[in-house]
């Protein structure tokens, strides 16, 4: 219900509204890239270097610094650029917040349907949250080129947020999905020769001389392809609030 009235009202949102204009140096994009790359290799590399179990308070832990310190992020945009722009931010900051709830439960779909070890699931989220900032990053950018070129693409927008409102609230929880007949799915096992068998954490392994895909690389493209969906949903929502890459990007 959450996600449906946060859709109704970004959809709604009235494409004359002021936004920030903000000139950002492509020090400050190095800056934000880098410093997101380093925080994410000492999370893979130190945090989690080998495969464990998360408990509940270590995921509340780890999740409480992230949040924090994209809240520690607003007050650097707000200072540097002034409160229409800290403002952005933080709108955009909830909505993607409020959005990645959805991200997660189907994350937990998918690790049930495929049987994923819990000590292994981060492995495949870590590479999945990093291929998302890449898919994000392309989705952004072409979002914001698209409604200088052409303004009307926001009703384009609002009209399939509102469809996705009415899709969630007439989804039925008894519903299986068979994520095996995903198109995503059949692509890869089509093109990459694959196990059953998983070797550790790895994403590939070696059998009878040959390389294989291990079921932690089918699932992370299964992974990848529903996060192209959500981009496509909640790109145009934070595209409601702001128009200036460098805010959406980092919230």
């Amino acid at each position: 219900m959450t996600t449906l009235t946060t859709h109704v009202l970004i959809a709604e949102s009235s494409a004359e509204e002021n936004f920030a204009s903000i000139d950002v140096p492509l020090w400050a994009w190095v800056a934000l890239v880098g410093a997101i790359t380093v925080m994410l290799v000492v999370d893979l590399l130190l945090v989690h270097r080998t495969a464990h179990v998360i408990s509940i308070k270590e995921a509340t832990i780890e999740s409480a610094i992230w949040v924090s310190i994209g809240l520690a992020f607003g007050i650097v945009v707000l200072l540097w650029h002034g409160g229409q722009a800290g403002g952005e931010y933080y709108a955009g900051f909830l909505i993607e917040k409020s959005l990645s709830i959805d991200n997660v439960f189907v994350w937990a779909v998918i690790f049930s349907f495929f049987a994923v070890p819990r000590e292994y699931q981060f492995r495949v989220l870590f590479w999945g949250i990093f291929g998302a900032l890449v898919l994000r990053g392309i989705f952004i950018f072409a979002g914001v080129s698209l409604i200088e070129r052409f303004e009307w693409v926001l009703y384009v927008f609002g009209a399939f947020l509102l469809y996705t409102a009415v899709k969630i609230a007439r989804h039925d929880e008894s519903d299986r999905i068979d994520y095996e007949r995903n198109i995503a799915m059949r692509v890869v096992r089509r093109l990459v020769p694959t196990t059953d068998d998983y070797d550790g954490q790895k994403l590939f392994t070696r059998a009878s001389g040959k390389r294989l895909a291990t079921p932690l690389f089918t699932v992370l493209v299964l992974i990848e392809a529903t996060d192209v969906v959500f981009a496509v949903d909640s790109v145009p929502a934070i595209l409601a609030v702001s128009r200036e890459p460098f805010i959406v990007f980092a919230a």
